[in-house]
């Protein structure tokens, strides 16, 4: 993928802009109540977006020192810290939001180039480097605003973020089987497997549907996706 560093900063300083303004647009009552994501409020999707800055700020520990610091001790302590940060007064929750969004943002600017180099590894044990941080960091609060269920949706998000979203996943969903065709732009893309299905949209809808948040800004139908992300 062709996203570079400059770009990746950008768009999670816009992701960021945007998670924070549905946040805000939300009343304390509305956090409480579910969020796109099943089986989370909206309380458990501000926690979750805090403890990932928190984890994006050891893989920068990471990088920054060349001493391995994991994103999470466990998959299980990173639920039970999720579930429990969840109970926090919303106050407290929109606080943590922006702080911690601050903190990882000062922690990436005091990275070297040779730092950005630094050999990291993923949640899912993938072997990076430095630079996918603040990719990831977008990622994540890009999605995660239009979960928050708060008017954000997959067309307010940047077009060449969503391009680099669709690129990632298609590598991720391969063994699926479609044939992704653009309405609004002259791309297409090809999810590896069997007999493909050919899905057509705006290149938003193809992003929602592909990051498993339901077909509706597709033009054609298409075999439902397990969330992603």
């Amino acid at each position: 993928m062709g996203r570079s560093r400059a770009e990746s900063l950008r768009w999670m300083a816009e992701g960021t802009t945007l998670l924070l303004g549905a946040l805000d647009a939300l009343p304390d009552s509305r956090l409480a109540e579910d969020c796109a994501l099943p089986g989370w409020s909206g309380k458990h999707l501000a926690a979750h977006v805090a403890l990932n800055a928190e984890a994006l700020m050891n893989l920068a520990t990471w990088a920054r020192t060349g001493v391995e610091t994991p994103m999470y001790s466990s998959p299980e302590q990173r639920d039970a810290d999720i579930e429990s940060q969840s109970a926090l007064p919303v106050p407290e929750l929109r606080d943590r939001v922006v702080e911690t969004a601050v903190a990882l943002d000062a922690s990436l600017a005091g990275l070297t180039e040779q730092q950005w180099q630094q050999p990291i590894r993923t949640r899912q044990g993938r072997a990076v480097t430095g630079e996918e941080i603040p990719w990831m960091r977008a990622r994540e609060v890009m999605v995660h605003a239009v979960d928050l269920n708060a008017a954000v949706t997959f067309d307010d998000l940047p077009g060449d973020f969503l391009e680099s979203l669709i690129e990632e996943i298609v590598a991720k969903r391969a063994g699926e089987g479609l044939e992704l065709v653009a309405t609004d732009r002259d791309l297409r893309w090809t999810v590896a497997g069997g007999t493909k299905s050919e899905v057509s949209g705006t290149v938003a809808g193809i992003a929602g549907y592909l990051a498993g948040r339901g077909a509706g800004g597709l033009s054609t139908p298409a075999p439902p996706l397990a969330p992603w992300l």
